[in-house]
């Protein structure tokens, strides 16, 4: 078992930064990532970090960054550059086999925390 809270959502003007962290318990999973999910549209797969690298949506590449302190068990995705298509609620999630940014491949998921980017 795997449990997942977010933290660091917010609203920010468009241009402006934010820092998702997402606090892991349970066991070490090889994969992690984070999707997101606007109003009325399907999840999406943002960025996935395992041992072999990390992954980017296109649309995110180049502004948001993953990263994973293991020692502190949490997975952060700093966001730079942010535009108001970013809005939306942003989820941690974990354990999948390929690590790609597929959301029915991953087991655990958090609970969410909405990023809110105003023009």
């Amino acid at each position: 078992q795997v449990q997942l809270v977010e933290s660091g959502g917010g609203s920010v003007q468009a241009g402006g930064s934010l820092r998702l962290s997402c606090a892991r318990s349970g066991y070490s999973p090889t994969c992690m990532g984070w999707f997101r999910q606007a109003p009325g549209k399907e999840r999406e797969g943002v960025a996935t970090i395992s041992r072999t690298g990390s992954k980017y949506a296109d649309s995110v590449k180049g502004r948001f960054t993953i990263s994973q302190d293991n020692a502190a068990n949490t997975l952060y995705l700093q966001m730079n550059t942010l535009k108001p298509e970013d809005t939306a609620m942003y989820y941690c999630a974990a354990a999948s086999f390929l690590c790609l940014l597929v959301p029915r491949d991953f087991r655990y998921w958090g609970q969410g925390t909405q990023v809110t980017v105003s023009s």
